[in-house]
Protein backbone atom coordinates (compact mmCIF):
# COMPACT_ATOMS: atom_id res chain seq x y z
CA UNK A 1 0.00 0.00 0.00
CA UNK A 2 1.81 3.23 -0.80
CA UNK A 3 2.44 5.92 1.51
CA UNK A 4 -0.02 8.55 2.55
CA UNK A 5 1.59 11.99 1.37
CA UNK A 6 1.72 14.47 3.69
CA UNK A 7 0.69 17.89 1.77
CA UNK A 8 -0.42 21.48 3.70
CA UNK A 9 -0.96 25.21 3.29
CA UNK A 10 1.38 27.51 5.05
CA UNK A 11 -0.67 31.45 5.73
CA UNK A 12 1.23 34.92 5.63
CA UNK A 13 1.80 34.69 9.59
CA UNK A 14 3.68 31.15 9.33
CA UNK A 15 6.25 32.39 6.59
CA UNK A 16 7.39 35.22 8.67
CA UNK A 17 8.14 32.62 10.69
CA UNK A 18 9.74 30.49 8.43
CA UNK A 19 11.93 32.62 6.29
CA UNK A 20 13.25 36.14 7.36
CA UNK A 21 12.31 38.75 4.82
CA UNK A 22 9.42 41.58 5.44
CA UNK A 23 7.63 44.19 3.61
CA UNK A 24 8.36 45.85 1.02
CA UNK A 25 10.32 42.18 -0.40
CA UNK A 26 8.42 40.16 0.79
CA UNK A 27 7.25 38.12 -2.08
CA UNK A 28 4.68 35.63 -1.60
CA UNK A 29 1.50 35.90 0.22
CA UNK A 30 0.23 32.22 1.04
CA UNK A 31 1.82 28.94 0.08
CA UNK A 32 -0.98 27.03 -1.11
CA UNK A 33 0.60 23.56 -1.36
CA UNK A 34 4.04 21.86 -0.18
CA UNK A 35 4.79 18.55 0.30
CA UNK A 36 7.72 17.86 2.10
CA UNK A 37 11.05 17.42 0.69
CA UNK A 38 9.14 17.44 -3.14
CA UNK A 39 7.32 20.58 -3.91
CA UNK A 40 5.97 23.69 -3.10
CA UNK A 41 3.38 26.26 -4.66
CA UNK A 42 3.20 29.89 -3.13
CA UNK A 43 1.02 32.71 -4.24
CA UNK A 44 1.96 36.27 -5.05
CA UNK A 45 -0.85 38.68 -5.87
CA UNK A 46 0.56 41.47 -8.02
CA UNK A 47 -0.67 45.59 -7.41
CA UNK A 48 -0.26 48.61 -8.59
CA UNK A 49 0.71 49.58 -5.09
CA UNK A 50 4.24 47.70 -5.26
CA UNK A 51 6.84 50.30 -4.81
CA UNK A 52 8.66 48.85 -7.71
CA UNK A 53 6.25 49.91 -10.42
CA UNK A 54 6.78 53.36 -9.63
CA UNK A 55 10.12 53.25 -11.54
CA UNK A 56 9.95 50.44 -13.57
CA UNK A 57 8.37 51.50 -16.49
CA UNK A 58 6.23 54.23 -15.60
CA UNK A 59 3.15 53.92 -17.16
CA UNK A 60 3.67 50.79 -18.83
CA UNK A 61 4.15 48.77 -15.14
CA UNK A 62 5.71 45.73 -15.85
CA UNK A 63 7.25 43.22 -12.58
CA UNK A 64 11.35 43.22 -12.85
CA UNK A 65 12.25 39.57 -13.82
CA UNK A 66 14.85 39.51 -10.74
CA UNK A 67 11.73 40.08 -8.05
CA UNK A 68 9.86 37.08 -10.20
CA UNK A 69 12.69 34.63 -9.46
CA UNK A 70 12.93 35.88 -5.82
CA UNK A 71 9.14 35.03 -5.74
CA UNK A 72 10.60 31.43 -6.34
CA UNK A 73 13.48 31.54 -3.79
CA UNK A 74 10.98 32.46 -1.21
CA UNK A 75 9.06 29.96 -2.04
CA UNK A 76 11.48 27.60 -2.14
CA UNK A 77 12.79 29.05 1.58
CA UNK A 78 9.60 27.99 2.77
CA UNK A 79 9.73 24.89 1.57
CA UNK A 80 13.12 24.05 3.08
CA UNK A 81 11.91 24.93 6.80
CA UNK A 82 8.40 22.93 6.29
CA UNK A 83 10.90 20.04 4.94
CA UNK A 84 13.60 20.42 8.06
CA UNK A 85 10.77 21.67 10.80
CA UNK A 86 10.46 24.40 12.97
CA UNK A 87 14.20 24.15 14.48
CA UNK A 88 15.22 25.87 11.01
CA UNK A 89 12.89 28.69 10.64
CA UNK A 90 14.38 32.07 10.10
CA UNK A 91 17.72 30.82 8.90
CA UNK A 92 19.08 32.99 6.02
CA UNK A 93 18.29 31.45 2.73
CA UNK A 94 21.21 32.14 0.15
CA UNK A 95 21.59 32.03 -3.78
CA UNK A 96 24.64 29.88 -5.14
CA UNK A 97 23.31 30.12 -8.66
CA UNK A 98 20.47 30.83 -11.09
CA UNK A 99 20.68 28.87 -14.60
CA UNK A 100 18.39 28.87 -17.59
CA UNK A 101 15.94 31.66 -16.50
CA UNK A 102 13.36 32.60 -19.06
CA UNK A 103 10.62 35.20 -18.74
CA UNK A 104 7.84 34.51 -21.48
CA UNK A 105 5.66 37.00 -20.83
CA UNK A 106 5.52 40.22 -18.79
CA UNK A 107 3.68 40.26 -15.21
CA UNK A 108 1.52 43.27 -14.72
CA UNK A 109 -0.58 44.51 -11.83
CA UNK A 110 -3.80 42.41 -11.55
CA UNK A 111 -1.88 39.31 -12.48
CA UNK A 112 -1.64 36.17 -9.26
CA UNK A 113 1.68 34.25 -9.46
CA UNK A 114 1.28 30.88 -9.03
CA UNK A 115 4.88 29.77 -7.99
CA UNK A 116 5.80 26.16 -8.17
CA UNK A 117 8.92 25.08 -7.09
CA UNK A 118 9.89 20.99 -7.19
CA UNK A 119 13.42 20.33 -5.30
CA UNK A 120 15.31 18.27 -7.32
CA UNK A 121 18.20 17.39 -4.69
CA UNK A 122 19.91 18.86 -1.64
CA UNK A 123 23.00 17.83 -0.24
CA UNK A 124 24.09 19.08 3.19
CA UNK A 125 22.75 22.45 3.49
CA UNK A 126 22.90 22.80 -0.09
CA UNK A 127 19.62 22.72 -1.91
CA UNK A 128 18.68 22.25 -6.09
CA UNK A 129 15.28 23.60 -7.16
CA UNK A 130 13.50 24.04 -10.55
CA UNK A 131 11.23 27.15 -10.58
CA UNK A 132 8.01 27.55 -13.27
CA UNK A 133 6.08 30.55 -12.10
CA UNK A 134 2.49 30.47 -13.99
CA UNK A 135 -0.20 33.75 -14.29
CA UNK A 136 -3.92 31.90 -15.19
CA UNK A 137 -2.33 28.97 -15.87
CA UNK A 138 0.54 29.91 -18.31
CA UNK A 139 4.00 29.87 -17.92
CA UNK A 140 5.42 33.81 -17.89
CA UNK A 141 9.21 32.77 -16.11
CA UNK A 142 11.22 29.77 -15.43
CA UNK A 143 14.37 28.72 -13.54
CA UNK A 144 17.07 26.10 -11.90
CA UNK A 145 18.48 27.67 -9.09
CA UNK A 146 20.47 26.53 -5.85
CA UNK A 147 20.63 27.77 -2.57
CA UNK A 148 22.68 27.50 0.75
CA UNK A 149 20.70 27.22 4.38
CA UNK A 150 22.86 29.18 6.57
CA UNK A 151 22.23 30.19 10.44
CA UNK A 152 22.08 34.10 10.42
CA UNK A 153 25.41 34.07 12.46
CA UNK A 154 27.47 32.00 10.49
CA UNK A 155 29.70 33.73 8.76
Amino acid sequence: MPATVERHNVNLAEIMLDIPHRYPFLLIDKVIDIEKNVSAVGIKNVTINEGFFQGHFPGHPVMPGVLIIESMAQTAGVLVVETLGPESRGKLVYFMSIESAKFRRPVVPGDQLHVHVSKERNRGNVWKFRGVVRVDGVSVAEANFSAMIRDRDAS
